[in-house]
């Protein structure tokens, strides 16, 4: 059987204007991804997530061997280690990946 090649898709470009009203100072992700469409990009991150990026470089800082990020687009923190990738959806479970494991 003999399959056509797929067209390609047009490369991705967000719109000049995102939908939905966002509120100017809410927590809610929804809210906070609209706020940070229009913001500038600043060393490669938007400040609407300016203090997760520095909480994830402080951690990085104390954890050499890993490597430490927040991710924008899926607005949590991720840590890579020799077993892996993983995701962290807020400071307290980031925390909890990065203490240290008891001995027995």
């Amino acid at each position: 059987m003999n399959h056509p090649t797929p067209t390609p898709r047009p490369p991705h470009r967000p719109s000049q204007n995102p939908p939905g009203p966002a509120c100017n100072s809410c927590a809610h992700r929804t809210c906070r991804a609209l706020r940070a469409h229009n913001l500038p990009l600043i060393g490669g991150h938007r400040t609407e997530f300016a203090k997760e990026h520095l909480n994830a470089a402080a951690l990085q800082a104390l954890n050499p061997h890993l490597l430490i990020w927040w991710g924008e687009h899926s607005q949590s923190y991720w840590v890579a280690d020799a077993q892996g990738l993983t995701q962290a959806t807020n400071p307290g479970h980031l925390l909890s990946l990065l203490a240290p494991c008891p001995t027995h």
